[in-house]
């Protein structure tokens, strides 16, 4: 009697829709762990061993896991951990997380380490002579109260290649040494996406390291891809009202057959295997459900596939002046006429100048400090950039510089340009400028 009620429960529109945004919103952006690792049993299982000889026994390890973006590697390590504190091993193993895009510098990365530990307290004051004596120092306060052993700790090192660029390895190089030696237990594991990540260490850090590596390989095939999509919008089958998420869930199911919707994840496929790029699109298509629209239609992906492959570049264009639209124009043409060679100011002053002569038109006639000037705002605004070597003493118009928009980006852009002046699309068009 109790299980037909609750199929009988009829909710409002209004608030059944909040209770879709708030699940596939919720699943979207905190990117729930799968229950398992799929596809990579094996790596699951090495890595798992490794950190809970690590837990358990007081083990060092170190270890990388190198894959291209999106393969997986940081859901394995998630998976892993996850799996551990479910054996109620985890909470042994204290854990610190740097990423090399954050922790610049080993300067950084020590105060980051000292954070997450928990140890501003001990260090205080305290001055140390070098990188090592201070790491030594925050592993010595781990110890427990016996004085007998530390507390094993995971030092997780997210965009690995990065670390190696620090000034002299200092960083790898103690914290491999440390998992070396009997100092204490550190299990240090790398992720990252180089597969020529060991020929960026230097031979004494690389002296160090244990060799383990488990590779990741994305092996996705489009017909998993289209179910994960089936998978990420579908709603649980305990939504309050059993009669929407039925008819939610045969809409979805539709939508992943329509022809001009495989059509779009064919083509997000094809650009991008990486499944954060896919739970973008889709919360962007999720957004657009309303009461006055109470499904996912498939123009809602159309239009947010739309918003995903949106050059960034193009429309910086749009908001140019027509100064600035002009010395782009005048850019391309010589990327043309000389092959992609480096251009300076001066002569893409020059090249300007030939179409207001063609076209005589006062109109376009700016002062030169006007033209530098704007020349100036494109190159903060990084679509010009100066060659890397070029002279610094070099006087600006004569600096050499390149276009970082290609053909196709700059025709776009014009395309879409808000009243664009005929003459300058039709200079734009021409062959020779």
């Amino acid at each position: 009697m109790s299980k037909r009620k609750v199929e009988d429960t009829s909710l409002p529109i209004g608030e059944c829709i909040s209770q879709v945004q708030r699940i596939l919103r919720e699943r979207l952006c905190h990117q729930q762990l799968p229950d398992r690792a799929e596809g990579v049993e094996a790596q699951h299982k090495h890595l798992l061993e490794l950190l809970r000889r690590t837990a358990v026994h007081g083990e060092s390890n170190s270890v990388l896991i190198v894959g291209p973006r999106g393969a997986g590697k940081t859901t394995l390590l998630s998976c892993v951990l996850r799996e551990l504190e479910e054996a109620d091993l985890q909470k042994n193993l204290l854990q610190v997380y740097l990423n090399g895009l954050l922790q610049t510098d080993d300067r950084i990365a020590l105060r980051e380490i000292t954070r997450q530990l928990h140890l501003e307290n001990v260090v205080g004051d305290k001055v140390f002579g070098s990188f090592a004596e201070n790491l030594a120092f925050l592993l010595e306060a781990l110890k427990k109260g016996d004085r007998s052993s530390s507390r094993p700790v995971l030092f997780v090192l997210d965009e690995f290649d990065l670390f190696s660029h620090h000034k002299n390895q200092t960083l790898l190089y103690n914290l491999l040494d440390v998992s070396q030696s009997a100092q204490a237990p550190v299990a240090v594991v790398g992720l990252t996406c180089r597969l020529d990540v060991l020929e960026l260490l230097e031979k004494r850090v690389k002296s160090r390291f244990s060799h383990r590596q488990i590779h990741l390989l994305s092996d996705l095939t489009f017909p998993r891809y289209l179910d994960r999509v089936r998978t990420q919008l579908s709603l649980p089958e305990d939504f309050p009202d059993a009669r929407f998420s039925r008819d939610w869930n045969t809409g979805v199911q539709a939508l992943c057959e329509d022809r001009s919707v495989e059509e779009v994840l064919r083509r997000h496929f094809g650009s991008s295997k990486d499944f954060r790029s896919l739970q973008l699109l889709l919360m962007l298509t999720v957004s657009r459900v309303s009461a006055a629209n109470p499904a996912v239609r498939a123009a809602d992906l159309q239009e947010a596939s739309r918003l995903c492959c949106a050059d960034s570049k193009a429309n910086i264009l749009h908001g140019l002046s027509i100064l600035e639209l002009c010395l782009i124009i005048a850019m391309k043409h010589l990327n043309d006429i000389y092959d992609g060679e480096p251009f300076n100011l001066q002569m893409v002053h020059n090249e300007f100048k030939k179409f207001l002569q063609r076209k005589s038109h006062s109109i376009y006639n700016f002062d030169q400090p006007v033209v530098m000037k704007a020349f100036e705002h494109l190159q903060q605004l990084e679509l010009v950039r100066p060659v890397d070597g070029s002279a610094a003493k070099t006087q600006r118009e004569y600096q050499l510089m390149r276009l970082m928009l290609d053909h196709s980006q700059v025709m776009e852009a014009l395309q879409k340009y808000p009243q664009c002046p005929t003459d300058v699309k039709q200079w734009a068009m021409s062959a020779f400028g």
